[in-house]
């Protein structure tokens, strides 16, 4: 079952050009795993720096790869204490086209 993962990240707003360099090099090895389908973050509102933060996964195992990798572990840990978010996990089981 794929899944969603959808929500906010946050960030001080000077720190957002550098989170959002770091993000991107996170992504581009994030986009060549097994099972990942998209990964995408969106500058949001950057007087705040809050991001929208969107992943689409093929199943659970491949996100907890993801989750476990060594670049996602390291990513989280240089930005532990300098991030927060509300990002949230959804099952999709009836996928279609947007106008069916």
């Amino acid at each position: 079952m794929m899944l969603i993962v959808t929500g906010y990240m946050h960030t001080d707003p000077t720190e957002v050009p550098q989170f959002l360099a770091e993000l991107k090099v996170l992504a581009i090895v994030t986009r060549q795993r097994p099972g990942n389908i998209s990964y995408d973050a969106a500058l949001d509102n950057p007087e705040t720096g809050r991001l929208l933060i969107t992943e689409r996964w093929a199943d659970q195992e491949a996100l907890s790869a993801h989750l476990d990798a060594e670049e996602t572990k390291a990513f989280v840990a240089r930005w532990q204490g300098r991030m927060r978010g509300d990002v949230r996990k959804f099952d999709a089981s009836n996928e279609r086209g947007l106008l069916d």
